[in-house]
């Protein structure tokens, strides 16, 4: 199933700074994803999650271990005015149940809890529904990164008890001592990190009433415009998918949601996408599961995604994923 979340370019700038102290290009990152040099240097610049994924999966094929030392550099002011809320915010507590509240903000593709454990809890995160090869990946960043916003809203590291993770331990284990200082458990029933209840309380150092209100309040408005903006991707999302085969068309599209070719171009642009990047974005996603799920031959995934010749399709899959479709197949 395709996902029509919005997200920010935190994670993609992330890991392009990751790599440009090995001297790499940046196109050999942003390969397939459809992100432009152009588009990094627009603060407002929003995609969606399977760009991101794109991004990531290229990443953690150059180096298996990039989700560890992404989350290790996404501090609590990558958040933007939400990292300014939780900052100001009464108690760890407080920041922490504030971050739960607007995952949209936070960027994670996980349903994060506090689950309590006698006097410890643990900040689960669960629910992931990407791609399960990158279920490591995203696991990592995601835990390594939330330990790290504890730390900067504390002003020192939060002491952990301990640390779970639902895959298999990794050729590089190792490594994962240097984030996670306590007893390390694989192949477990979830992914979360525990500490004493008692830091919940915990005043922070830089909690302020007045403008935790202020940003508070920012953030509930910038949710509601970044919530509205993905309902209305996802309807466009929704209608171009069950269309593959016969897709209608700018000119269609705008009258199928009841709007002018030109409203619908401005309001893609505005979201720094277009018809035809949409296009090919489902076609690719629809094609990888065809590939890999049915037995049917190239041809007849070609008809099935709207292409007139198969040759055109193989071109395009080759642009959009740089290997030939009978190569993709498992």
């Amino acid at each position: 199933m395709l996902h029509s979340h919005l997200t920010t370019l935190n994670a993609v700038s992330l890991v392009l700074n990751a790599f440009k102290a090995e001297g790499l290009s940046s196109d050999a990152v942003l390969a397939g994803s459809g992100i432009s040099a152009a588009d990094l240097g627009r603060a407002d610049t929003r995609i969606t999650t399977s760009q991101e994924m794109l991004v990531c999966a290229n990443a953690v094929a150059l180096r298996h271990d990039i989700g560890l030392e992404l989350g290790r550099r996404m501090h609590v002011s990558s958040y933007g005015m939400l990292g300014y809320a939780l900052l100001t915010s009464a108690t760890l507590g407080d920041a922490l149940r504030m971050a739960m509240h607007y995952p949209a903000l936070l960027g994670t593709l996980f349903e994060l809890s506090l689950e309590p454990d006698g006097e410890r809890v643990w900040f689960t995160a669960d629910g992931y529904r990407e791609s399960p090869a990158l279920a490591p990946f995203n696991v990592e960043f995601c835990l390594v990164s939330l330990k790290v916003i504890c730390q900067d809203l504390l002003g020192h590291p939060l002491p952990l008890l301990g640390a779970r993770f639902e895959h298999p331990a990794p050729d590089y284990q190792a490594r994962y001592a240097e984030h996670f200082a306590c007893p390390l458990q694989f192949d477990a029933p979830a992914n979360a990190f525990a500490f004493d209840q008692r830091w919940l309380e915990h005043p922070l150092p830089l909690a302020d009433t007045i403008t935790h209100q202020a940003m508070a309040e920012r953030c509930r408005k910038q949710n509601l415009e970044f919530t509205g903006r993905q309902a209305w991707l996802g309807r466009i999302r929704q209608l171009l998918a069950a269309q593959l085969s016969a897709a209608p068309g700018l000119e269609g599209l705008a009258e199928q949601l009841n709007c002018s070719a030109r409203t619908l171009r401005r309001h893609l642009k505005d979201l720094g996408s277009s018809y035809q990047e949409l296009l090919d974005e489902l076609r690719f996603e629809r094609a990888k599961q065809m590939l890999c799920e049915d037995q049917l031959p190239i041809y007849r995934i070609a008809e099935a995604l709207g292409f007139s010749e198969t040759a055109s399709f193989r071109h395009a899959f080759v642009r959009w994923s740089g290997v030939a479709p009978s190569q993709f197949r498992p």
